[in-house]
């Protein structure tokens, strides 16, 4: 059957999906535009199906607090060239994806994927509908999900949203509070810190890297008693560079991030610490 261009292009504008889908989906559709959209989110599941070996190496990472700032969420969502990722169709399915965290209040990728956001259709449906629409591999590869009953959360997301951290203080919101909040976001996504403060490095984690300089130190010469003094200043320098709040302040050199903390608490009346860190970076290996 023939069907008219403008119902063609009413169909390309509502789904993103190519001319030639459409009509095609139209067609087989006879004319019918909800049986259509239909067709191509079927399509765009096969699509998925056929691309599952495809490698999704770009995309978006995106942090985000609620209006109350009790809440906050952070994902990452892949797809195969850059060119998609800074697609509008792909950006809004990462707004989707983050949207339907803070609907279930779950990081569970599962059970976001079953989840129905704006507009009526499930994440997953969403992503059906981004695959059949750029022609490459998308996935929400991972999120997770925070909330505050003590406290609050602030966010950074970096230009490009290839790297993106949230921080969670204990405290009132108050103006300092999160200007305070925003710089240890944006010290998170510089600095890389591996823990907020030295609970949470590991004994095997600290005994593994004592050893290591040890060694170096025996390789160079040094005698044991030397080599081990060595080693211990050097696991120092490893919680300085590590932990989030003996990091130099990256906005005031000669300060601690813990000293700024203790400023601005002291300043504001208020005991801020910090609660919760994550820092999410496009293309990290996870580890089960």
């Amino acid at each position: 059957m023939d069907v008219s261009i403008e119902l063609v292009k009413k169909l390309r504008e509502k789904t993103g999906a190519g001319i030639a889908d459409c009509k095609k989906a139209l067609v087989e559709s006879g004319g019918d535009f909800d049986k259509a959209i239909e067709f191509l989110r079927k399509k765009g599941a096969a699509t998925s199906q056929k691309r599952s070996d495809r490698i999704a190496k770009e995309g978006l990472v995106f942090a985000r607090v609620n209006e109350a700032r009790n809440e906050a969420a952070i994902i990452e969502v892949n797809c195969e060239t850059d060119f998609v990722a800074r697609s509008d169709k792909f950006n809004d399915l990462a707004n989707s994806a983050i949207e339907a965290v803070f609907s279930v209040k779950s990081g569970d990728v599962n059970t976001l994927l079953s989840t129905k956001v704006s507009g009526g259709s499930t994440v997953q449906q969403v992503i059906d509908d981004t695959t059949a629409s750029v022609g490459e591999k998308v996935e929400l590869k991972r999120a997770e999900y925070f909330s505050s009953a003590d406290g609050f959360f602030c966010d950074y997301n970096h230009p490009g949203n290839k790297v993106a951290s949230l921080i969670g203080l204990t405290g009132k919101v108050t103006d300092e509070g999160v200007q305070l909040g925003n710089d240890l976001s944006m010290q998170v996504v510089a600095m890389k810190p591996l823990t907020i403060d030295r609970t949470g490095v590991s004994s095997e984690m600290i005994a593994k890297e004592k050893e290591i300089y040890k060694i170096q130190a025996i390789n160079e010469g040094k005698p044991e008693n030397i080599a081990e003094k060595i080693s211990g200043n050097k696991v120092e320098k490893f919680y300085e560079e590590n932990c989030l709040v003996e990091q130099e302040f990256v906005k005031e050199s000669g300060k601690t991030v813990g000293d700024v903390i203790a400023a601005v608490s002291k300043a504001s009346g208020n005991d801020y610490k910090v609660k919760t860190m994550a820092r999410y970076q496009l293309g990290e290996t996870l580890i089960a």
